[in-house]
């Protein structure tokens, strides 16, 4: 089956929705939203059970629609879900779930859009916002293979309940780590291992959230993406997590350097048994579906500035950093997919 429209955009959770949604604006009459999973939402229904959002909710929302509730709360993970559905059922768009992209090719002053069960798309632009969450990234470490232990990334963590009365190490200092680190620490023998001390950031800095300080100085928009990719991970916090690891006796250690059949060898040289690592140690962008385009580089990385590609009629949202700080959040990924829509509109 073959379906045309005027912009094709990959991935229907934030940063493609909030795309969609502003397609309108920008020229475009018809969209149709590409979406592997059975319903909208994209990662988020994937994260922890106990994932909270650092932001408050009324510095989480995306073009056009409100955060529900208490603006000064940090929604959980379900609310977010439920957010990005309500969302996506507002939206005037087609939504095709359960679509897995297999390849994107331009042809013609066109791109043919090809998925898993023989359908194919064609538009003359095409935003892919898949997100930066299909590639869980674990470091080599000496000895990986030869852990008998149970090793898993952040992304298949669920919850502390199957860890209780194990020797667990989680590696990794930002948000996520510390997160599970400290709910571990409830029911297990947890230490956080990072390559350097965590940098802690106060949430509520002089009484007003950090995220109102980001707004107000123009921080959150700044063109520094360049340099953001170089500055040291932060962990916000209001005080929760920082008692929380004390309390349950989750001490940081520097990053183990070889991993035995056992466990892991500490920094000092010293050997421990390990019953379960979790590595909360980030994500690696990946585009599998432009293999062959033209769109990524040697090293599988997108040619672009700003989300705008190199390659005529493609566009990125949803990259860390793309633009700005804000970029791949709910409060920015709508400024950048604005952006990338009216380069794109204007190139037509």
């Amino acid at each position: 089956m073959e379906h045309h429209a005027d912009l094709v955009v990959l991935g229907a959770g934030q940063s493609g929705l909030a795309t969609a949604a502003l397609a309108p604006r920008h020229g475009f009459a018809r969209t149709l939203v590409l979406e592997a999973a059975e319903q909208a939402g994209g990662s988020w229904p994937h994260y922890y059970d106990s994932l909270t959002l650092f932001s408050p909710a009324r510095y989480s929302s995306l073009p056009g629609m409100r955060f529900p509730g208490d603006g000064d709360r940090y929604p959980a993970r379900d609310e977010v879900v439920d957010y990005l559905r309500a969302y996506a059922r507002r939206l005037d768009a087609d939504i095709h779930t359960s679509t897995t992209v297999t390849s994107m090719l331009p042809r013609d002053g066109a791109w043919v859009v090809r998925a898993h069960d023989g359908s194919r798309f064609t538009a003359p632009a095409v935003v892919a916002a898949t997100g930066a969450f299909r590639g869980p990234y674990t470091p080599a470490v000496p000895g990986h293979e030869e852990f008998a232990g149970q090793s898993l990334h952040a992304a298949d963590y669920r919850a502390p309940d199957p860890f209780t009365g194990e020797r667990v190490v989680v590696v990794g200092g930002g948000n996520s780590a510390v997160q599970i680190a400290a709910e571990l620490g409830a029911v297990a023998e947890t230490t956080l291992a990072t390559r350097r001390p965590i940098g802690w950031l106060k949430q509520r800095p002089l009484g007003r959230d950090v995220h109102w300080w980001f707004q107000h100085t123009g921080f959150d928009i700044a063109p520094l993406s360049r340099l953001l990719e170089r500055m040291p991970v932060s962990v916000l916090d209001d005080g929760h997590y920082r008692t929380a690891l004390d309390t349950h006796g989750v001490e940081r250690r520097e990053m183990f350097t070889r991993l035995t059949p056992d466990g892991v060898v500490w920094a000092d040289g010293a050997e421990e048994s390990v019953d379960a690592i979790v590595w909360a140690t980030g994500y690696r962008r990946t585009f599998p579906y432009l293999d062959g385009s033209g769109a990524l580089d040697l090293d599988g990385r997108p040619r672009h500035h700003g989300g705008i590609a190199t390659i005529a009629g493609l566009g990125f949202v949803g990259i860390e950093f793309q633009r700005s700080f804000s970029s791949n959040t709910l409060r920015g990924v709508g400024r950048d997919a604005a952006h990338v829509l009216s380069r794109l509109g204007r190139s037509r």
